[in-house]
């Protein structure tokens, strides 16, 4: 039995090419910081990579930071969209990133920067990306977390609840670090880490943050969203929860972002393996300093 899409890919796609029609300078903030991580974590790795691909780079800018890192000789940009004229400014392939398709074991490097978390079929998505991958490939990712806007969900639901007697969802749900780290290890990925960072963004007030939202391309892509309008004396009512419960003393509303940095290797028989049990060759009571105790069971 297959499970039900959660989000409607085609959707995305409009709201993508809506933002970049309608591009507000400043907007693009959490993309910027996904990139400077980016940069960061490829600076440290100690070898360079013959062939990288970016996936989901409806804006390139990832792709810039791996053609300028001096890490890889050729990279490619595949996304889900292209711009109207498909020019020089558009991605090299166009394909949706949660089919990608990428030959086996023909790439060095694959990157994705706040897009997987749009993927239905996320395992799925991961398993391929790390068959694309050469022995002892790289992957870096960056996905929206748990947490985010958890306050934009919360004002939008009980105003929605107060004003219209019910509420349908409004902001997508998104995974947990523990949960995505589980998911690299289902897809046979060695060495898997994650790790999250959090991000407060303040405004002026609960508008400011939709309109940042939408000039994204990251509102609301929910396959089972209500497609009825909501009521403008919604938005008012959770604009005044938001400032209620959400600000700061200042009267400037608080909009968490949670980044969740993904990365995994593909598997090769160079790389470091966790030790046998019982083959360690130091006793623990050693390396610490302390004593040995023995505990005595009666059963």
């Amino acid at each position: 039995m297959t499970q039900p899409d959660l989000f409607d890919r085609s959707l995305l796609k409009r709201r993508r090419l809506r933002a970049l029609k309608e591009a507000k300078p400043g907007s693009d903030f959490l993309l910027e910081t996904v990139a400077e991580d980016l940069a960061d974590r490829l600076a440290i790795q100690s070898r360079n990579f013959d062939t990288a691909v970016e996936l989901g780079g409806h804006t390139g800018r990832i792709t810039s930071v791996l053609r300028e890192s001096g890490k890889v000789e050729t990279v490619w940009r595949g996304d889900l969209l292209c711009s109207e004229t498909c020019d020089a400014n558009g991605p090299d392939f166009v394909f949706d990133d949660a089919l990608p398709p990428l030959r086996e074991k023909s790439l060095g490097l694959v990157t994705s920067a706040l897009s997987l978390h749009w993927v239905n079929d996320l395992p799925g998505a991961l398993v391929q990306i790390r068959q694309a991958l050469k022995p002892d490939g790289l992957f870096l990712g960056v996905l929206l977390g748990g947490d985010t806007l958890h306050e934009l969900r919360d004002v939008l639901m009980r105003a929605e609840l107060e004003v219209t007697g019910g509420a349908a969802p409004r902001v997508s749900p998104f995974a947990d670090t523990r949960d995505l780290g589980s998911l690299l290890q289902r897809a046979g990925f060695a060495l898997p880490v994650t790790d999250m960072d959090r991000l407060t963004v303040r405004y002026s007030n609960m508008f400011g943050l939709m309109q940042d939202l939408r000039s994204m391309g990251a509102t609301s892509v929910l396959e089972e969203r209500s497609r009825k309008p909501l009521p403008k004396s919604v938005f008012l009512r959770a604009a005044e929860l938001y400032a209620a419960d959400y600000a700061d003393p200042d009267g400037k509303i608080r909009a968490t972002f949670a980044m969740i940095s993904l990365s995994g290797w593909a598997p090769h028989e160079s790389q470091q393996k966790p030790l046998k049990p019982g083959s360690a060759k130091t006793r623990l009571a050693d390396a610490l300093g302390v004593n040995e105790v023995g505990i005595q069971r009666n059963d």
